[in-house]
């Protein structure tokens, strides 16, 4: 995985090869996932935080935008 990926300092575009793109719209839908169960697997509000790094910690929107981000990444797979 590392070297696949190019952002820079500008407002460019990111790339990110097709096998990488998979495994983090995987990675992307998984934590959307752990975001909205309840339970003792869901991620604490402690790792909610950290995830945020000092953003205000909203958990349905952290959701929403690691599905929409999984699912951009997936309907570019071709």
């Amino acid at each position: 995985m590392p070297g696949s990926l190019t952002i820079g300092h500008h407002e460019a575009a990111a790339s990110l090869d097709h096998t990488d793109a998979v495994r983090l719209a995987t990675v992307l839908d998984e934590l959307a996932y752990l975001l909205e169960i309840p339970g003792p697997n869901r991620i604490n509000d402690a790792q909610l935080a950290a995830l945020c790094e000092g953003m205000p910690a909203d958990r349905a929107e952290l959701a929403r935008w690691s599905r929409s981000a999984a699912a951009e990444l997936k309907g570019r797979r071709s």
